[in-house]
């Protein structure tokens, strides 16, 4: 079991930083795909979403600041912030309302005292990812999938994270290091989908993630890429040219999972992302995590399905709360979470309709509930 969580505590985008320049140095011969912007000369400003994304707010009292809140918020701000740093990008801070401790978005983003109360079966590792890594930066827990950590940056850190207590200093490998882990879905052809993941796949370089599919796609058996991100829901420019141009190259059919949990996520600039993906042929699906305080009402279920699909996005999965350490808060018992569904299915059709599941460890797949 996992027993500390180096990554929350370091600056996110120093760690990409670093990770990247020492890779590039590594990486076996040349990169393929479009040239990053980053790259056309050294007085290129950087792309507009990496600019937001090293932007983020990083300091409680400046989050509460910025939305109006009472100062009676700091202390437990402080305190949860020294376990899990805060994160938020002002594009992601632009949606909610000021002076609210109670907006969803912020629940999501807020830290709170109670972070630190330890709670019965709440564990740094709820999902025992870590005896699942049988190569640096691989999770390999179901059968013909292999998950990459491919970035241990966020654009948002969120409290109730199954990964905020990861170690993500011992799983991202430089370039070179990678093909080596890629080996192991090289020997295994049973394998045909390869998962981005992270932190956020997207928080990388187009130049690092070109090189990665290139490696992809050359492996014969592999059919399908799926990349998890929440990037293009709190910085929607990370859609842009450059990323598009190596994800609508592929051969490989592409899948992009978004992680919305409020409709309220979803303003113009989010559907017209999401639009620009799906005109790449991307298919788009969203998961969700059952949060007390955000989400745990028919309403605001039902609006974030609807609001989905007016973004051309499907509902997947309804996660119930991993039991990760620090986020006890955020929980909604099965009985409940069950109830909600049963109404949620009295208003929205069944395409709109996303499957409530809990993830067990060992098991083969998620399970129903």
């Amino acid at each position: 079991m996992i027993t500390r969580s180096p990554a929350p505590l370091q600056r996110h985008d120093e760690s990409e930083e670093s990770s990247q320049n020492r890779s590039q140095r590594e990486a076996p011969g040349p990169v393929a795909g479009p040239a990053s912007s980053e790259e056309a000369s050294p007085l290129s400003l950087p792309p507009a979403w990496q600019a937001q994304l090293s932007g983020a707010i990083r300091d409680p009292r400046e989050l509460c600041r910025r939305l109006g809140l009472d100062e009676r918020w700091l202390p437990g701000a402080e305190a949860g912030h020294a376990l899990f740093e805060v994160r938020v990008p002002e594009a992601f801070l632009a949606r909610m309302r000021p002076g609210d401790p109670d907006d969803p978005l912020l629940r999501q983003v807020l830290p709170l005292g109670e972070e630190a109360r330890p709670t019965p079966g709440y564990v740094a590792d709820p999902l025992e990812e870590a005896a699942h890594t049988p190569a640096k930066g691989l999770i390999h827990k179901y059968h013909g999938r292999v998950l990459l950590i491919t970035s241990p940056a966020c654009a948002v850190n969120c409290r109730y994270c199954f990964r905020r207590h990861f170690p993500y200093a011992e799983n991202s490998p430089s370039m070179a290091q990678w093909e080596a882990s890629l080996d192991t879905l090289r020997d295994d052809s049973s394998i045909t989908e390869a998962i981005l993941s992270g932190g956020d796949p997207l928080a990388t370089s187009d130049r690092r993630l070109a090189w990665f599919i290139e490696r992809l796609e050359a492996i014969p058996h592999l059919k399908r890429l799926r990349i998890h991100t929440r990037l293009p829901v709190v910085i929607p420019e990370r859609i842009d040219a450059e990323l598009l141009g190596w994800l609508g190259a592929t051969r490989l059919q592409r899948v992009v999972v978004l992680h919305i949990n409020h409709a309220n996520e979803i303003d113009e600039a989010v559907i017209a992302a999401c639009r620009r993906l799906s005109d790449a042929g991307v298919t788009l699906l969203n998961q969700s995590v059952l949060l007390r305080g955000v989400n745990d009402s028919v309403e605001a279920l039902a609006a974030l399905s609807e609001r989905l699909f007016e973004a051309g996005v499907l509902p997947y999965y309804l996660h119930v709360l991993d039991p990760v350490a620090g986020a006890a808060h955020f929980d909604v018992p099965d009985d409940e979470a069950r109830e909600l569904v049963a109404g949620l299915r009295d208003v929205l059709p069944g395409f709109l309709m996303p499957g409530l599941v809990r993830e067990i460890p060992g098991e083969g797949s998620k399970t129903p509930l």
